[in-house]
Protein backbone atom coordinates (compact mmCIF):
# COMPACT_ATOMS: atom_id res chain seq x y z
CA UNK A 1 0.00 0.00 0.00
CA UNK A 2 1.15 3.93 -0.60
CA UNK A 3 0.66 5.34 2.09
CA UNK A 4 0.91 5.50 5.99
CA UNK A 5 3.88 8.23 7.53
CA UNK A 6 6.36 7.68 4.52
CA UNK A 7 9.24 10.16 5.85
CA UNK A 8 10.90 12.38 3.09
CA UNK A 9 14.43 11.85 4.53
CA UNK A 10 16.79 14.08 4.65
CA UNK A 11 20.53 13.19 2.80
CA UNK A 12 23.10 13.46 5.90
CA UNK A 13 26.36 14.56 4.73
CA UNK A 14 29.22 14.62 6.98
CA UNK A 15 30.63 18.15 8.41
CA UNK A 16 32.75 18.88 4.91
CA UNK A 17 28.93 18.16 3.46
CA UNK A 18 29.91 15.34 1.78
CA UNK A 19 26.92 12.49 1.33
CA UNK A 20 27.43 9.97 4.52
CA UNK A 21 26.67 6.74 4.31
CA UNK A 22 26.85 5.95 7.85
CA UNK A 23 24.62 8.45 9.11
CA UNK A 24 22.19 8.12 6.59
CA UNK A 25 21.63 4.55 7.33
CA UNK A 26 21.49 5.30 11.13
CA UNK A 27 19.03 8.23 9.72
CA UNK A 28 16.94 5.32 8.67
CA UNK A 29 17.31 3.23 11.27
CA UNK A 30 16.21 5.79 13.42
CA UNK A 31 13.03 6.25 11.52
CA UNK A 32 11.71 2.88 10.79
CA UNK A 33 11.98 2.58 14.54
CA UNK A 34 9.73 5.79 15.38
CA UNK A 35 6.69 5.51 13.58
CA UNK A 36 7.88 5.45 9.98
CA UNK A 37 6.21 2.87 7.60
CA UNK A 38 8.64 4.07 4.32
CA UNK A 39 11.36 6.22 3.04
CA UNK A 40 11.26 8.93 0.44
CA UNK A 41 14.65 9.00 -0.58
CA UNK A 42 16.50 11.91 -2.62
CA UNK A 43 13.37 14.40 -2.50
CA UNK A 44 12.99 17.61 -1.96
CA UNK A 45 13.71 17.21 1.94
CA UNK A 46 16.78 15.00 1.01
CA UNK A 47 18.21 17.74 -1.50
CA UNK A 48 17.76 15.83 -4.72
CA UNK A 49 18.54 18.46 -6.90
CA UNK A 50 22.18 18.79 -5.47
CA UNK A 51 22.67 15.40 -4.93
CA UNK A 52 24.68 13.64 -7.81
CA UNK A 53 23.27 10.60 -10.08
CA UNK A 54 25.96 8.18 -8.14
CA UNK A 55 25.07 9.91 -4.70
CA UNK A 56 21.35 9.07 -5.26
CA UNK A 57 21.60 5.67 -6.63
CA UNK A 58 23.87 4.95 -3.30
CA UNK A 59 21.13 6.35 -1.32
CA UNK A 60 18.37 4.12 -2.75
CA UNK A 61 20.43 0.76 -2.79
CA UNK A 62 21.19 1.83 0.95
CA UNK A 63 17.76 2.58 1.61
CA UNK A 64 16.96 -1.36 0.04
CA UNK A 65 19.03 -2.16 2.32
CA UNK A 66 18.24 -0.76 5.35
CA UNK A 67 14.13 -0.87 4.77
CA UNK A 68 12.97 -4.54 5.09
CA UNK A 69 9.49 -4.62 4.69
CA UNK A 70 9.26 -0.89 4.65
CA UNK A 71 8.63 1.42 1.45
CA UNK A 72 11.24 2.55 -0.34
CA UNK A 73 10.27 5.81 -2.43
CA UNK A 74 13.10 7.35 -4.79
CA UNK A 75 12.85 10.66 -6.13
CA UNK A 76 13.90 10.37 -9.71
CA UNK A 77 11.74 13.39 -11.34
CA UNK A 78 13.93 16.41 -12.76
CA UNK A 79 13.03 19.16 -15.41
CA UNK A 80 14.17 16.48 -18.30
CA UNK A 81 12.82 13.96 -19.34
CA UNK A 82 15.08 12.13 -20.42
CA UNK A 83 17.37 12.48 -17.14
CA UNK A 84 13.98 11.34 -14.86
CA UNK A 85 13.79 8.51 -17.24
CA UNK A 86 17.08 7.34 -16.76
CA UNK A 87 17.04 7.72 -12.77
CA UNK A 88 13.73 6.37 -12.73
CA UNK A 89 15.29 2.95 -14.35
CA UNK A 90 18.13 3.24 -12.29
CA UNK A 91 16.04 3.25 -9.43
CA UNK A 92 14.34 0.36 -11.01
CA UNK A 93 17.53 -1.53 -10.71
CA UNK A 94 18.32 -0.54 -7.08
CA UNK A 95 14.73 -2.64 -6.02
CA UNK A 96 12.85 0.43 -4.72
CA UNK A 97 9.25 0.07 -4.42
CA UNK A 98 7.93 3.50 -6.04
CA UNK A 99 8.88 6.63 -7.73
CA UNK A 100 8.31 10.10 -6.53
CA UNK A 101 7.76 11.95 -9.72
CA UNK A 102 7.48 15.80 -9.41
CA UNK A 103 6.27 18.38 -12.06
CA UNK A 104 9.00 19.06 -14.08
CA UNK A 105 9.60 22.75 -12.86
CA UNK A 106 11.21 25.79 -14.50
CA UNK A 107 10.66 24.77 -17.92
CA UNK A 108 6.94 25.08 -17.64
CA UNK A 109 5.47 22.22 -19.58
CA UNK A 110 1.78 22.12 -21.13
CA UNK A 111 -0.30 20.14 -20.34
CA UNK A 112 0.57 17.75 -23.36
CA UNK A 113 4.14 18.15 -22.05
CA UNK A 114 3.14 16.67 -18.75
CA UNK A 115 1.01 13.94 -20.17
CA UNK A 116 3.63 12.77 -22.02
CA UNK A 117 6.02 13.46 -19.36
CA UNK A 118 4.57 10.77 -17.10
CA UNK A 119 3.68 8.53 -19.67
CA UNK A 120 7.92 8.35 -20.31
CA UNK A 121 8.82 7.96 -17.30
CA UNK A 122 5.86 5.33 -15.87
CA UNK A 123 6.80 3.11 -19.08
CA UNK A 124 10.38 3.24 -17.86
CA UNK A 125 10.09 0.96 -14.72
CA UNK A 126 7.48 -1.71 -13.56
CA UNK A 127 6.93 0.20 -10.09
CA UNK A 128 4.54 2.34 -9.11
CA UNK A 129 4.84 6.44 -9.62
CA UNK A 130 3.85 8.59 -7.44
CA UNK A 131 2.71 11.88 -8.60
CA UNK A 132 4.18 14.94 -7.21
CA UNK A 133 2.49 18.64 -7.22
CA UNK A 134 4.08 21.25 -5.34
CA UNK A 135 3.51 24.12 -7.60
CA UNK A 136 5.72 26.35 -5.16
CA UNK A 137 8.31 24.57 -6.10
CA UNK A 138 7.72 23.62 -9.54
CA UNK A 139 5.59 26.87 -10.79
CA UNK A 140 3.01 24.71 -12.38
CA UNK A 141 0.37 23.00 -11.05
CA UNK A 142 -1.61 20.11 -11.95
CA UNK A 143 -5.54 20.40 -11.80
CA UNK A 144 -7.64 17.50 -10.34
CA UNK A 145 -9.12 17.12 -13.78
CA UNK A 146 -5.25 16.57 -15.14
CA UNK A 147 -4.23 14.06 -11.97
CA UNK A 148 -7.23 11.97 -13.16
CA UNK A 149 -6.19 12.00 -16.64
CA UNK A 150 -2.52 11.44 -15.57
CA UNK A 151 -4.37 8.42 -13.05
CA UNK A 152 -5.25 6.29 -16.86
CA UNK A 153 -0.89 6.00 -17.29
CA UNK A 154 -0.39 2.50 -16.30
CA UNK A 155 1.26 2.15 -12.86
CA UNK A 156 1.16 5.79 -11.94
CA UNK A 157 -0.79 5.21 -8.88
CA UNK A 158 -0.82 8.33 -6.46
CA UNK A 159 -0.11 11.60 -5.89
CA UNK A 160 1.83 13.87 -3.06
CA UNK A 161 -0.97 16.99 -3.06
CA UNK A 162 1.50 19.78 -1.64
CA UNK A 163 -1.29 22.65 -2.83
CA UNK A 164 -3.64 23.35 -0.23
CA UNK A 165 -6.70 24.83 -2.47
CA UNK A 166 -9.14 21.98 -4.02
CA UNK A 167 -7.16 18.99 -2.43
CA UNK A 168 -9.68 15.79 -2.78
CA UNK A 169 -9.28 12.54 -3.85
CA UNK A 170 -8.86 11.51 -7.26
CA UNK A 171 -10.13 8.67 -8.63
CA UNK A 172 -7.91 6.30 -9.34
CA UNK A 173 -5.09 7.79 -7.66
CA UNK A 174 -4.23 6.68 -3.86
CA UNK A 175 -4.10 10.92 -2.05
CA UNK A 176 -0.67 11.34 0.63
CA UNK A 177 -0.51 14.95 2.33
CA UNK A 178 2.53 16.81 0.89
CA UNK A 179 2.88 18.86 4.16
CA UNK A 180 2.72 17.97 7.46
CA UNK A 181 -0.56 20.49 8.34
CA UNK A 182 -2.09 18.88 5.55
CA UNK A 183 -2.23 15.63 6.95
CA UNK A 184 -5.35 15.49 9.58
CA UNK A 185 -7.21 16.62 6.48
CA UNK A 186 -6.34 14.57 4.21
CA UNK A 187 -7.00 11.78 6.32
CA UNK A 188 -10.39 12.86 7.30
CA UNK A 189 -11.02 12.58 3.61
CA UNK A 190 -9.85 9.27 3.11
CA UNK A 191 -6.32 10.17 1.98
CA UNK A 192 -3.67 7.18 2.44
CA UNK A 193 -0.68 8.94 4.73
CA UNK A 194 1.43 11.65 3.64
CA UNK A 195 4.62 12.20 2.83
CA UNK A 196 5.87 13.87 5.55
CA UNK A 197 9.01 16.03 7.29
CA UNK A 198 8.33 16.55 11.30
CA UNK A 199 8.20 12.38 11.22
CA UNK A 200 12.12 12.82 11.62
CA UNK A 201 11.29 13.63 15.24
CA UNK A 202 7.56 13.04 15.85
CA UNK A 203 7.01 9.99 13.59
CA UNK A 204 5.05 7.99 16.28
CA UNK A 205 2.86 11.01 16.69
CA UNK A 206 2.18 11.18 13.35
CA UNK A 207 1.65 7.77 13.15
CA UNK A 208 -1.19 7.79 15.91
CA UNK A 209 -2.99 10.77 12.95
CA UNK A 210 -3.64 7.65 11.02
CA UNK A 211 -4.49 5.00 13.50
CA UNK A 212 -6.52 7.16 16.13
CA UNK A 213 -8.36 9.37 13.97
CA UNK A 214 -10.63 10.26 17.31
CA UNK A 215 -7.80 11.95 18.49
CA UNK A 216 -6.54 12.94 14.98
CA UNK A 217 -7.44 16.77 15.83
CA UNK A 218 -5.73 16.85 19.20
CA UNK A 219 -2.65 15.69 17.99
CA UNK A 220 -2.43 18.39 14.78
CA UNK A 221 -2.85 21.03 17.50
CA UNK A 222 -0.15 19.68 19.70
CA UNK A 223 1.95 19.93 16.92
CA UNK A 224 1.24 22.62 14.81
CA UNK A 225 4.33 25.00 16.10
CA UNK A 226 6.44 21.94 15.35
CA UNK A 227 5.02 21.78 11.73
CA UNK A 228 5.23 25.54 11.15
CA UNK A 229 8.43 26.05 12.55
CA UNK A 230 10.24 23.01 10.55
CA UNK A 231 9.56 25.94 7.57
CA UNK A 232 10.55 28.88 9.44
CA UNK A 233 12.76 29.02 6.38
CA UNK A 234 13.34 27.21 3.29
CA UNK A 235 13.31 23.12 4.01
CA UNK A 236 15.01 21.21 4.83
CA UNK A 237 17.30 23.99 6.19
CA UNK A 238 15.05 24.08 9.48
CA UNK A 239 15.10 20.35 9.50
CA UNK A 240 18.45 19.85 9.51
CA UNK A 241 18.99 22.21 12.06
CA UNK A 242 16.64 19.62 14.53
CA UNK A 243 17.73 17.44 14.03
CA UNK A 244 21.47 17.81 14.67
CA UNK A 245 19.77 19.55 17.95
CA UNK A 246 17.98 16.43 18.71
CA UNK A 247 21.19 14.43 18.44
CA UNK A 248 20.27 12.83 15.09
CA UNK A 249 23.76 13.49 12.67
CA UNK A 250 22.52 15.22 9.79
CA UNK A 251 24.82 17.77 8.42
CA UNK A 252 24.66 20.80 6.95
CA UNK A 253 23.00 21.46 3.57
CA UNK A 254 24.64 21.63 0.58
CA UNK A 255 25.03 25.31 -1.46
CA UNK A 256 23.04 27.00 -2.41
CA UNK A 257 20.91 26.00 0.90
CA UNK A 258 22.87 27.75 4.00
CA UNK A 259 22.61 26.70 7.31
CA UNK A 260 20.20 28.29 9.23
CA UNK A 261 20.83 31.68 11.36
CA UNK A 262 21.15 32.52 14.82
CA UNK A 263 17.22 34.09 14.98
CA UNK A 264 16.13 30.76 12.84
CA UNK A 265 18.12 28.42 15.32
CA UNK A 266 16.70 30.13 18.49
CA UNK A 267 13.06 30.07 17.09
CA UNK A 268 13.75 25.90 16.02
CA UNK A 269 15.33 25.13 19.50
CA UNK A 270 12.67 26.77 21.70
CA UNK A 271 9.82 24.54 20.08
CA UNK A 272 11.82 21.71 20.41
CA UNK A 273 12.59 22.79 23.84
CA UNK A 274 8.84 22.76 24.49
CA UNK A 275 8.24 18.95 23.09
CA UNK A 276 11.58 17.44 24.97
CA UNK A 277 12.71 16.92 21.62
CA UNK A 278 16.09 18.38 22.49
CA UNK A 279 19.10 16.04 22.75
CA UNK A 280 21.05 16.47 26.41
CA UNK A 281 24.39 17.47 24.99
CA UNK A 282 22.67 19.91 22.59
Amino acid sequence: MLGGVLTAMVTPFDDRGEFSEERSAAMMRHLLAHGSDGLVLAGTTGEGPTLTDEEKVRLWELGVAEAGDALVVAGTGTYDTRHSVELTERATEAGVDAMLVVAPYYNKPNRRGLVAHYKAVAAATDRRVILYNIPSRSVIDMPNDLLAELAEIENVAAVKQARYEDCQPVEGLALLAGNDDMLADVLDMGGAGGVLVASHLVGEEMRRMIDEPDARREIHQSLRDLFEVLFVTTSPIPIKAALDMAGLEAGPPRLPLVEASEEEMAEIRSVLERHALLSPVS
